[in-house]
């Protein structure tokens, strides 16, 4: 009943808003249209979950409003294209997913409003002026994803009590990896694990740092906070099948495969993109992003392939299986 009344309301706002002469942003006949840039892989879920949520919201894909995705695959330099073509095409808005996607299309843009997720503080990177009232063009959704590396490595050491060296991939070029990677350091030191670093500039730098990886080199791979190591996430699964190395993740998809991942935890990137809608819709509106809050997520989730620890050889403690949201068997 809640949303067939949002549903009406959006509708009604949305006939009187193209009725608006000279209203901006309006696209009378064709609907609002809306830019997404993205890195690819599992942050595809954040567009479906974006849909769903504007289409709750009176606002369906293909209709009211339209959607132009753009993936960069990894590449940063593909984002920044993809963002100054979107506002060149005088879009409406862009929506950009993860804090370095955010950045660089803040970085090349200067007109069009934004609508962000960012898993590194908004305010300290730069991205707004503060969360109640961001200032400029930006605003979205944030949740403490950048200090989650510690708490990977240690549910990845409460999993392998006999863990010693690990390995961690990231770009030393992106703000939300660095930072990532002064926390994980410290949360290394503490557990007494070795973290072997092995920095790259490029998606083809990862693959071949992955295929390099020797049998008994580490003892597993950990995530940190990086987009581009993210979006090859399916890639990194398959190597870490191939040698028999324990991964602790950040997308639960991957570790709900049947040969997935051993370990994930972080947010659900579809019930970010659903979040998402809401800022959007109201900037869509004629909300001045500036003055719409950032809003905070704080639900993370854990889950353990079983049957990825039972080909690995691993037993994982029942204390720790307890623990976790999800458990695939």
């Amino acid at each position: 009943m809640i949303i067939r009344s949002t549903v009406l309301l959006t509708a009604i706002v949305l006939a009187a808003f193209f009725g608006l002469p000279g209203a901006v942003g309006a696209q009378p006949g064709n609907g609002f249209r809306v830019g997404v840039v993205l890195q690819g892989g599992a942050y595809s879920q954040a567009v479906d979950g974006l849909r769903t949520g504007l289409r709750e919201l009176g606002l369906e894909d293909g209709r009211q409003v339209r959607l132009d995705v753009r993936d960069g695959k990894g590449d940063v330099k593909a984002i920044e294209a993809a963002a100054r073509s979107l506002e060149a095409a005088k879009v409406d808005l862009i929506y950009a997913v993860t804090t370095s996607v955010a950045l660089a299309t803040k970085r090349v843009t200067s007109r069009v409003p934004i609508v962000f997720y960012a898993g590194t503080d908004p305010v300290t990177v730069g991205l707004v002026q503060s969360y109640g009232r961001p200032g400029g063009r930006l605003t979205g959704l944030h949740s403490q994803y950048t200090e989650l590396g510690a708490k990977r490595l240690q549910l990845l050491k409460d999993m392998m009590p006999g863990l010693r060296r690990v390995v961690t991939f990231y770009s030393p070029d992106n703000l939300s990896a660095q930072q990532s990677m002064k926390i994980v350091r410290e949360a290394a030191r503490q557990l007494q694990v070795t973290l072997v670093e092995r920095p790259v500039t490029s998606v083809e730098a990862l693959r071949a740092g992955l295929r390099a990886l020797r049998p008994g080199e580490v003892d597993a791979l950990l995530y940190v906070s990086d987009a581009m190591v993210s979006s090859q996430a399916a890639f990194i699964v398959d190597i870490a099948r191939e040698k028999h190395l324990p991964t602790m993740l950040q997308f639960e998809e991957q570790a709900r495969l049947v040969n997935g991942g051993l370990a994930s935890y972080g947010v659900k990137f579809y019930s970010v993109g659903q979040l998402s809608a809401k800022p959007i819709q109201r900037i869509l509106l004629g909300a001045n992003p500036g003055e719409v809050p950032v809003e905070q997520l704080n639900k993370f989730h854990f889950v353990i392939n079983r049957k990825t620890a039972e080909a690995l050889h691993l037993t994982i403690p029942a204390a720790v299986l307890a623990r976790a949201d999800e458990v695939v068997d």
